[in-house]
């Protein structure tokens, strides 16, 4: 059976998404998102596209001929963007969706309809949207809000930045990150020797408090700060011998894990995934066991491209903006384009790379989704001379303020009426990510790479739907208040 858009084959008790009644007065962020979904669906042109790409995208993931129908796509998306509105876990979504009677009615139940979601159900399908194809819907979404701002002009004026999305990880020590990818192994194997009935890790828990308990004992050594000499002398020996100590129960445990996996291969026993997560932790393990003799017992200091800061979301940077009181986060930059009217025209997520690099990427990038965008203001991260003259090539206005000393020319520039009060402008764009973190763009408890990305794509269209709501909110509030004046 095939996965449908929406169910438009009403059942007795159901109500038509463009007619459910929701609380326009309310001030939390359900009623506004909801709003903003309902505005999208009475959209004939806008709603069309986007089942069109989720169609494309989703419909092709799973079997059309075979089996039960897939959750229908209109659901998906309400689902997926209510929980980065309201910044909350799954467990949370599948409450809403079964109880919230509102929510039900924009999901499409019926007052009679007492079908429930399961946890993993939602998990699962809310999974399937990529961020390559919420990129594309938040297009149409940003489109149908500038028609409901009733622009004056076609013209667009951004503002980029970026910020900060930390992952959801601990704070990374060596030490600590040798016990994470020991104890991972350690799990993973005692796995495989249940599948073979081996006895090799029957104790495995007891093997993992055994690397804890010699981890911690490094650590309580290593927070002495005794200035004595002598009781230096001797606590950096102790320090050492731990180390060693530490470093050789590690050791054993990655050797013999290494050893039931090789019998476990010569044994025919596929398990390919399991194999290549026990691979990983394992070369994880040896690094910083070569990391840490290196640094505490000959005193080297490790260089910066070396380190990996997380063994579960490897693509953890270490990033330090210079914020005050927040000396060091741990995550992925994550540039935003934002419109004069709030909304976010486009983002990007950064790996290993600075604002400087991707200032004329993600215009070039904007602009092929809005060809409108005639000037964009930054801070001074994003300068580069070669970025001046890229920029100005895409753009009519381009404010950047350059670092260092200005020549004569250049002062004049940023001197200028229009540059200043462009750059008094830009620090409204700060206003807009905090609103982001708020609605769960401070902290991405998703696993992954590529969730990660799915995880900011529908944060980012999730805040324009919920600016739509806002903007419908107000409207109506108007017509109200007009008509109680002639009233």
């Amino acid at each position: 059976m095939v996965r449908q858009s929406i169910n438009e084959q009403m059942l007795f008790g159901e109500v038509d998404v463009s007619k459910v009644v929701i609380d326009e007065k309310s001030r939390d962020d359900i009623p506004q998102v909801l709003l903003g979904l309902q505005q999208v669906y009475q959209d004939t042109q806008a709603r069309e596209k986007i089942f069109s790409l989720l169609e494309k995208e989703i419909s092709t993931t799973r079997s059309l001929s075979n089996g039960r129908p897939g959750m229908d796509l209109w659901r998906i998306l309400v689902l997926g963007t209510l929980r980065l509105t309201i910044n909350c876990d799954y467990d949370r979504i599948v409450e809403l969706a079964n109880n919230h009677s509102t929510l039900r009615e924009m999901l499409g139940h019926g007052m009679f309809n007492n079908s429930k979601y399961a946890l993993q159900t939602v998990k699962d399908n809310v999974g399937l949207l990529t961020a390559e194809i919420l990129i594309e819907i938040n297009t149409i979404i940003v489109e149908l809000g500038h028609k409901l701002c009733k622009k004056k002009s076609d013209k667009v004026f951004a503002k980029c930045d970026s910020f900060v999305l930390e992952t959801n990880v601990h704070y990374p020590t060596d030490l600590g990150l040798l016990f994470d990818s020991t104890r991972k192994a350690i799990q993973l194997t005692a796995k495989i020797c249940e599948t073979l009935g081996l006895s090799n890790f029957r104790q495995s828990k007891y093997n993992i408090r055994s690397v804890k308990r010699s981890m911690r004992e490094l650590q309580k050594l290593r927070r002495s700060k005794s200035r004595d000499e002598k009781n230096a002398s001797k606590r950096a020996i102790e320090i050492e011998d731990q180390c060693n100590s530490y470093l050789d129960i590690c050791q054993q445990n990655i050797a013999r894990v290494r050893e039931v996996k090789c019998f476990a291969i010569e044994n025919n026993i596929e398990k390919a995934q399991l194999f290549s997560e026990i691979d990983r932790f394992t070369d994880h393990a040896d690094r910083f066991i070569d990391q840490i003799r290196r640094r505490i017992i000959h005193g080297e200091s490790i260089p910066h491209e070396e380190k990996v800061f997380s063994v579960f979301e490897e693509h953890t940077e270490w990033i330090s903006k210079g914020k005050a009181g927040v000396p060091v986060e741990l995550g992925l930059r994550v540039a935003i384009v934002e419109d004069q009217f709030g909304f976010i025209l486009h983002h990007k997520v950064l790996q290993n790379e600075t604002d400087d690099k991707i200032a004329v990427p993600i215009i070039r990038e904007t602009k092929k989704h809005f060809p409108a965008l005639e000037g964009c203001s930054f801070d001074k991260g994003f300068h580069s001379p070669e970025n001046q003259k890229e920029l100005l090539n895409l753009l009519n206005m381009v404010v950047l303020p350059k670092k260092g000393k200005l020549s004569k020319m250049q002062r004049e520039v940023e001197q200028s009426d229009d540059f200043r009060q462009k750059r008094h402008q830009h620090s409204a764009v700060e206003s807009g990510i905090n609103a982001l973190e708020v609605h769960g763009l401070d902290r991405c408890p998703d696993k992954g790479l590529d969730h990660f990305k799915l995880y900011t794509a529908i944060a980012i269209t999730a805040r324009n739907l919920q600016k739509i709501g806002a903007l419908v909110q107000k409207s109506k509030r108007k017509a109200a208040n007009r008509l109680e004046r002639t009233g």
